[in-house]
Formats: structure tokens, C-alpha cells, sequence
């Protein structure tokens, strides 16, 4: 393959972020962080763009940031490592395009925090969870100390956390980690017919839902209802909104045109 850290494919409106670093287990380095924000930035210019997916080539979706440079350049980390994954995953999370990761073997440091700031993740039954930062005498970074007490609740989050014992694929989706576990041969098929189902949605309808959850947690109700009520306005402003209400009443599928 392309000696490139992130191989980038588009499907319709599908639109793949692979990472492929395979010899290192995709371990992230900086100029990894800066081909995934240029590659990000892009993609939110991009109003074609329905659904992202970021995978990961070989064995393994993302084993944390490269040890390496860890070691040789330990004062580089924060400025040229951490600031661009930060901007990357701040434009996904607000993204109106749904982003997918699709995982497999293991997802350890980085690659677990990176996994958990997508909308949806879809796991290989080869998926190895290790949160693995306390392991390397240092804090979590890319918003894992956000992303994990809300999915698994505090007390879970910091025994995960401060123990950083593996978390297996089962016990992933027990804990609500993943939403999905497939075989391993099978994650590129099932994460495409996802994907494809997504982009096939109302985007502006799928957007709203997207920050409407994401954003509750800084609301009271009456301010999330508030937002609930101007997101209607918005969706149903739009001719998707119309084609849908007109294809349910006249019961046939309906198509959306991102409008």
C-alpha cells in the first residue's frame, strides 16, 4: 500500500480515513496528527460527505501514539501530536456527517480515546481495549476523560482507567463501549452496510440528532428542550423534510437529498 500515513476513499457519500501505519500497529505519530487534520479539514468543507469511517490497516486499528517519538522527543508530544488530534477530533464531533470507527485487534492509549470520540463504532471480535496511559506514567489525552465516565459511568471510568487491564470485545459491548462486535473477516462489509444505510438518511436531520446528543450533557431539560424545538424548525425547513412526511403518507420510501 501507499507509503502515506492516512489513505483517504469515497464511496458516494462515503468517505473512509484509513489509517496505515501497519508495521508500528498504526501507532500515531505527528505527522500522522497532521495528515488526519488536513485530511478532517477538508472533509468539513465538504458538504457531499455523508458518512466518515476511520479504520485502521493491518492487525490492529491504532495501539496509541508512537513510542518513539515518545522517547526521542518527549517535548515535541503536546504541540505537534496532541494540538492536531484535539482540532481533528473537534471538527468530527461537530461534523453534521455521522463518523464510524470501524476497530480491530488492538485499540490501546490514543487509538481507545480516538475510538470512543466517534458518534458509533463497529468492533472486529478480535478487539482488545487497554486504556494503557498509566502505564506510560502519564494522564489521558483526545477527550477520553470526557468521552469514558459518560458511556461507562465515573466509578467504571477510573477503575478502567487506573487499572488499565484489557477490556475484550465482549466485555466492550457489555460496558457500552462498542455499539457493535462482528467477526473479523466480516468489519469492512458490516461497517460499509452501516455506513451506506447512514448516508441513504436525512443528513441535516442526522446532524441535528448528532449535536442535540452530544450537547445535552451542557444543558438543563429546559434548555435541551429549547434546542429540541429550534432543531424541528430547522429539519422542517428543509425538502427532505417535506419528501419524507410525503412519502410516509403515501407510503413509499422516501429519498433525501441533504436539502
Amino acid at each position: 500500500m501507499s507509503d502515506t500515513p492516512i489513505i483517504e476513499t469515497r464511496e458516494g457519500g462515503v468517505h473512509r480515513l484509513h489509517f496505515n501505519r501497519p508495521k508500528v500497529l498504526n501507532a500515531i505519530d505527528s505527522a500522522t496528527a497532521q495528515a488526519l487534520l488536513a485530511a478532517v479539514r477538508r472533509l468539513q468543507a465538504d458538504p457531499e460527505v455523508r458518512v466518515v469511517i476511520l479504520s485502521g490497516e493491518g492487525r490492529a486499528f491504532m495501539a496509541g501514539g508512537d513510542i518513539s517519538q515518545f522517547r526521542d522527543d518527549p517535548a515535541s508530544v503536546p504541540a505537534t501530536l496532541i494540538e492536531p488530534l484535539n482540532a481533528a477530533l473537534a471538527i468530527l464531533t461537530t461534523l453534521r456527517a455521522p463518523v464510524i470507527a470501524s476497530i480491530q485487534g488492538p485499540v490501546a492509549g490514543a487509538g481507545m480515546s480516538m475510538a470512543l470520540a466517534c458518534d458509533l463504532i463497529v468492533a472486529a471480535d478480535t478487539t482488545r481495549f487497554n486504556f494503557a496511559y498509566v502505564n506510560l506514567g502519564t494522564c489521558c489525552d483526545l477527550g477520553a476523560s470526557w468521552s469514558l465516565p459518560r458511556t461507562v459511568g465515573l466509578h467504571k471510568a477510573l477503575e478502567i482507567a487506573l487499572l488499565s487491564d484489557p477490556i475484550d470485545a465482549a466485555e466492550a459491548l457489555r460496558l457500552g463501549l462498542v455499539n457493535r462486535v462482528v467477526p473479523a473477516d466480516s468489519l469492512a462489509d458490516e461497517t460499509n452496510t452501516l455506513a451506506r444505510r447512514l448516508a441513504a438518511g436525512a443528513p441535516i436531520a442526522q446532524g441535528t440528532l448528532k449535536q442535540l446528543m452530544r450537547r445535552s450533557f451542557e444543558r438543563d431539560f429546559a434548555g435541551q428542550l429549547e434546542a429540541e424545538r429550534q432543531g424541528f424548525a430547522t429539519c422542517a425547513a428543509t425538502a427532505d423534510f417535506k419528501e419524507a412526511v410525503d412519502a410516509f403518507l403515501g407510503k413509499r420510501p422516501a429519498t433525501y437529498k441533504g436539502c
